[in-house]
């Protein structure tokens, strides 16, 4: 594993220990690579439930596969078709994010990483509270924040892709993902 991975890595272990403040977690967490290498896919799409990873993806397999057999049992077949086709997508959105984000810092060569974590957290005293966040290279880039319906940009590069995704994205899907549909998820 190169250094731009293991800062991937952190990034990951670092939100999951931060997990344990609440009663439970769902996360989910995509990885864009520029280069793959063996061991290391192009796109992996993880799914996390207070800590445990539950369902995985990569672009080597090329399926959403259960990790737990509780999750297996839990849902059907036609689930995970579902779910390959999301990760899909995903993949397609996170590699356009990813390259678009290099253009723009002016990197035409070497390995980067596009990350995102989104997901949503049941607190002890019964309230829920969601986010989404994405690094470019391990750090901090974008997040959006739910109770202003607006993105945080880090710098100037973050700020256009702010801008654009202000404007195109559906503000009230994120919203009503992060506060309703993961909640019912996680429940």
């Amino acid at each position: 594993m190169g250094p731009v991975w293991a800062l991937g890595l952190g990034l990951l272990l670092g939100v999951l220990g931060r997990a344990a403040n609440g009663l439970h977690s769902l996360r989910y967490f995509h990885i864009a690579v520029s280069e793959p290498s063996p061991g290391v896919p192009q796109f992996m799409s993880m799914g996390y439930m207070d800590s445990n990873l539950i369902l995985n993806y990569d672009s080597d397999t090329g399926r959403m596969e259960p990790q737990e057999d509780w999750v297996r049992g839990a849902m059907g077949p036609q689930y995970w078709e579902d779910q390959t086709q999301i990760a899909m997508a995903h993949q397609q959105i996170d590699r356009v994010h990813l390259d678009t984000t290099r253009s723009r810092y002016n990197q035409s060569g070497g390995t980067h990483t596009w990350q995102c974590m989104y997901g949503c957290d049941l607190l002890e005293d019964g309230s829920t509270r969601g986010y989404t966040q994405d690094a470019y290279d391990g750090k901090d880039f974008i997040a959006f924040d739910k109770d202003t319906m607006m993105f945080t940009a880090v710098d100037m590069v973050a700020q256009i892709t702010k801008r654009k995704w202000e404007n195109e994205y559906e503000l009230e899907r994120w919203k009503h993902y992060l506060d309703h549909t993961c909640i019912e998820w996680l429940r």
